[in-house]
């Protein structure tokens, strides 16, 4: 796939004010500062598109980009930022629940995993729900260019182990790296056979979160 064209269109928390559903749609997750907006920028060759921080849990809103006028890149809050107010975090984890939950669109969801890190029991969980709600995903371990790629696949190795405790199929996983484009093209390729299956969904009036 070709990235010609990537535009931001909106930012919100209400699906009333979400782009109507009508193009396939992927939903970028992870633990906050794992690396989610680098990679964003990275896939669509556009550095600066999505706001990349150095401060943990700045982005609170759902960010639809739409990619070459077909399809959107979704960039949802991280999860697991400790740093905020209870009710500010409440707030976050019921409006990302409830998108994953309810957008027709929705294709799949990338759960970013940092590839440095033995496995997490956030991250573990948060698959975990995926698996039982049964909303498709896949998982992208991050920033491997930090570390030797022997490390990253015993990294890799230990999380699809431990994920193995509760699922019969480790979903597919790509490895990456935001500063060498790593999995780029592993990616896009996913994107793109996706999107041949995209079937326009039966919309329901739209609600507030």
């Amino acid at each position: 796939m070709i990235i010609k064209s990537a535009t931001f269109i909106c930012s919100n928390t209400k699906v009333s004010a979400l782009p109507v559903a009508n193009m396939p749609e992927y939903a970028f997750i992870g633990r906050s500062n794992v690396g989610k907006s680098s990679l964003i920028n990275m896939l669509v060759n556009q550095h600066g598109l999505a706001k990349t921080s150095q401060r943990p849990g700045k982005t609170q809103l759902i960010n639809h980009f739409l990619i070459n006028e077909k399809w959107y890149i979704v960039d949802l809050p991280g999860y697991g930022y400790a740093k905020v107010s209870k009710n500010s975090r409440e707030s976050w984890e019921k409006f990302i629940r409830n998108y994953i939950t309810k957008r027709e669109s929705l294709q799949c969801v990338f759960v970013l995993i940092d590839s440095r890190l033995e496995p997490q029991k956030i991250d573990l969980e948060f698959c975990c729900w995926m698996g039982e709600i049964q909303i498709p995903f896949v998982l992208a371990f991050t920033k491997a260019d930090k570390q030797s790629i022997t490390k990253t696949n015993q990294n890799v190795a230990a999380f699809k182990k431990a994920l193995g405790g509760w699922f019969e199929e480790i979903p597919p996983y790509f490895i990456t790296s935001a500063e060498k484009s790593v999995g780029r093209d592993e990616i896009l390729k996913f994107v793109d056979q996706t999107n041949l299956d995209f079937a326009m969904p039966v919309l329901t009036p739209d609600t507030d979160f």
